[in-house]
């Protein structure tokens, strides 16, 4: 089974979702974390909009990357362009795609559902390609 690190600058939304949809959709066919390069925490309104498409991540934490291991990852997956801040055993995994999607912080209810969309697309097409 292919595992895959989501990650994002503060692992609190974008890395969040991907984490929830990944481990629900791809339950059974790759293994799933998610990190940032600083923790923080998972922002409410991201819960929210994931609950609304059935997805429960409130027991998910916000970790930094630093408390995993490159070695133990088959793919790497950047959610916000922070792909050139990233320690470079981290960016040399089989696969390393980096996705710059919109960070909804700030917006207003829509925009975190818009980008929420664009993260389940992703992560299917990720799935499929990885299965």
């Amino acid at each position: 089974m292919k595992k895959v690190m989501f990650v994002c600058k503060k692992n609190s939304r974008r890395s969040q979702m991907a984490e929830g949809f990944a481990k629900t959709l791809g339950a059974g066919k790759i293994g799933v974390n998610s990190s940032g390069l600083a923790a923080s925490e998972v922002d409410p309104i991201t819960v929210q909009v994931m609950s609304e498409v059935g997805i429960d991540i409130s027991s998910q934490t916000s970790k930094p990357l630093s408390e995993f291991n490159s070695e133990d990852y088959d793919a790497v997956i950047s959610l916000c362009g922070c792909g050139v801040n990233l320690p470079s055993e981290w960016v040399i995994r089989d696969v390393f795609e980096d996705w710059q999607l919109d960070d909804p912080e700030g917006h207003d209810i829509d925009t975190f559902r818009r980008v929420r969309d664009q993260v389940k697309e992703r992560v299917e097409n990720l799935i499929a390609s990885l299965s």
